[in-house]
């Protein structure tokens, strides 16, 4: 199990983010309503590349089973938003990451600053709070996450 501790946190990070969509409330910012738990969704773009650095391309199989999970823990609304928006990011990330030949605090930043707005703008369309505003504070939530993680890795 220790060969695949980024995976199985990968996976436990999506579950427990889609739970949180189900359990915690909106708060109003700016005239918007916005999902709190967006600020620890920047978490599984990174956790997914370190995932990817484990398993390679078969983080795709953690990333269905994380879905499958989620769709039976959270509400199942929240868990299929949840899996169209990460296979749409994550297949950009997932590219990014791939095939850019940068060093891997690079490919972290530059695939997260790609696939996070993807993300937003599809999760928070499907499940019915789409707006510029709540798409943007979405992104630089996640991002938030991602620059800490990229700061990490590249001291």
């Amino acid at each position: 199990m220790r060969n695949y501790k980024f995976t199985l946190g990968y996976i436990v990070l999506i579950v427990l983010i889609n739970w949180g969509f189900t359990v915690v409330p909106l708060v109003p910012i700016l005239g918007e309503m916005f999902p709190p738990m967006s600020l620890a969704v920047g978490l599984v773009f990174v956790a997914r590349d370190f995932a990817q650095r484990e398993i390679g391309h078969k983080v795709i199989v953690a990333m269905l089973i994380a879905a499958g999970l989620s769709y039976f823990m959270a509400n199942p609304f929240v868990a299929a938003a949840s899996l169209v928006a990460f296979l749409i990011s994550e297949g950009a990330d997932w590219a990014i990451y791939t095939w850019t030949k940068k060093p891997f605090a690079q490919r972290i930043l530059i695939s997260s600053a790609v696939s996070t707005p993807l993300d937003s703008a599809v999760f928070l369309a499907m499940i019915g709070h789409f707006s510029v505003l709540a798409v943007v504070l979405m992104t630089v939530a996640k991002m938030i996450g991602a620059l800490i993680v990229w700061k990490m890795v590249r001291e």
